[in-house]
């Protein structure tokens, strides 16, 4: 892979990332997993510090799942238009039914790994909480939060490289489960270096993106607040901002696939 063949790939997932028909599946798909954020965020009001913990990551893993699904059905109207040739969203949606369910799977072990995280860190929040003994605890093993929260954050940029690696192969591959993720995990193993650039290259739109927005949600909330709201006006504030901001977003989520089925050409041709 040299840096032509680079550049027509990105450049080719660009040009297809402002398609109606992929719109018309990453949008719903974005409000959604807003939709899951929001209402996480609007149960953690009042709630117990180890409860907002778990409210901060769980949407994003569960989210994961669901944009997963939406991958493959992205990449394989991707390739149909790669080829100029016209596929219905109903006639893809029926046939790609069995892939994306049996690839829905895969998005289950970081769900239980988190879990685990989870309950571990309530262990802590427990030690914490001990009369007299509770701050000691809570300075000498204040290495195991950190490290627990870390290890959270690694699961939900495992879940991106998930999609990235996953979606593509099963939109190409009909084969078992087990053959799929020996399938991407030899094709990782064998080409890491070159697999760790193009996933990071197809998440500079999402991040670009992704930080303007913030800035800008950011900028809003100081200049065009209400202050002293209830938790339900907060909740509605926060769904109405999801909204353009998931509209936005969807050019560069597309391109995430997009990007991500060139990839996956790019590295088996080597």
């Amino acid at each position: 892979m040299n840096g032509k063949d680079l550049e027509s790939a990105f450049n080719r997932a660009l040009l297809h990332s402002f398609s109606r028909s992929k719109a018309l599946l990453v949008f719903p798909a974005l409000v959604l997993c807003g939709i899951l954020i929001v209402f996480c965020r609007a149960l953690s009001f009042g709630a117990s510090e180890w409860m907002s913990m778990s409210l901060a990551f769980l949407p994003v893993l569960l989210g994961s799942g669901v944009m997963l699904s939406v991958g493959v059905l992205v990449i394989r109207l991707y390739q149909h238009e790669v080829k100029n040739l016209q596929l219905g969203i109903k006639k893809l949606v029926t046939g790609s039914l069995d892939v994306v369910l049996g690839t829905s799977y895969l998005s289950v072990p970081p769900i239980l790994a988190y879990l685990l995280l989870w309950i571990i860190l309530g262990i802590f929040f427990l030690l914490k909480e001990i009369p007299g003994l509770g701050s000691f605890f809570s300075t000498i093993l204040s290495f195991g939060p950190f490290l627990l929260i870390f290890c959270s954050m690694l699961l939900c940029l495992f879940n991106l490289a998930l999609l990235f690696f996953v979606a593509p192969a099963a939109a190409r591959l009909s084969s078992k489960r087990l053959n799929l993720a020996r399938a991407v995990l030899s094709l990782f193993q064998k080409r890491m270096f070159q697999s760790m650039r193009l996933f990071f290259i197809a998440l500079i739109p999402i991040g670009l993106f992704v930080g303007l927005l913030s800035w800008a949600a950011i900028l809003t909330n100081l200049s065009f607040s209400t202050d002293g709201g209830e938790n339900w006006t907060l909740s509605l504030k926060w769904f109405f901002l999801m909204l353009p901001f998931a509209a936005i977003l969807t050019p560069a989520v597309i391109f995430f696939f997009n990007f991500a089925s060139e990839s996956h050409q790019l590295l088996n041709e080597q």
